[in-house]
């Protein structure tokens, strides 16, 4: 992407969303979006094949050029991470009602360990994505905020512990035990 030379590297995000919303110049946006592409390209790729998310990482990049301006973001980078997997859902949600497509769930894991118990049962991504959602909601509190900074916000052990101030040993304890309460809880709503 074209960097204008007048854009200062080392701007701070918050600072390059301030000058977008004022001067409307995609140079700043790019400048901002050149920083999280591999991290938008890494989410695309949970989704679809290589060519697909590259296209993707260009509509996102197109979708923020009027999201960005409507709405006040904080965290930049965990903002466009939930853009970017809205964007990817809504893209299999519209090739699902054209196509019927049907995903199955060892071929797009929603956990790291991708086991889900069943072949070809013929549940799709989004509604594991939703089951997951739901179940969520049902862990306690320290699991719940455990796991969303771990896996949804992609922090690490030790940036989860300071957040909280959980100890780190609590940290890994939570985030283990919420994943297995969260797999037991899927299955139950699998079978239900």
């Amino acid at each position: 992407m074209f960097i204008h030379q007048n854009i200062k590297q080392d701007a701070e995000d918050a600072e390059l969303i301030r000058e977008y919303k004022a001067t409307g110049q995609l140079e700043v946006l790019a400048a901002l979006y050149q920083r999280y592409m591999n991290l938008v390209y890494g989410v695309c790729l949970k989704y679809f094949d290589e060519e697909a998310s590259k296209d993707a990482v260009m509509q996102i990049f197109e979708e923020l050029i009027g999201k960005l301006k409507q709405h006040e973001v904080q965290n930049f980078k965990s903002w466009l991470h939930v853009l970017s997997r809205n964007h990817c859902l809504m893209k299999i949600r519209a090739m699902k009602n054209k196509e019927s497509l049907r995903v199955s769930v060892d071929e797009y894991p929603v956990m790291e360990n991708g086991e889900m118990g069943h072949h070809d049962n013929g549940i799709t991504l989004e509604d594991n994505l939703q089951s997951m959602e739901k179940c969520l909601e049902t862990l306690p509190e320290e699991q719940k905020r455990s796991i969303g900074l771990f896996y949804l916000q992609e922090k690490s052990y030790r940036e989860v512990s300071v957040i909280t101030g959980f100890e780190m040993n609590k940290v890994k304890s939570y985030i283990q035990n919420g994943k297995r309460n969260l797999k037991i809880c899927m299955e139950q709503q699998q079978h239900a």
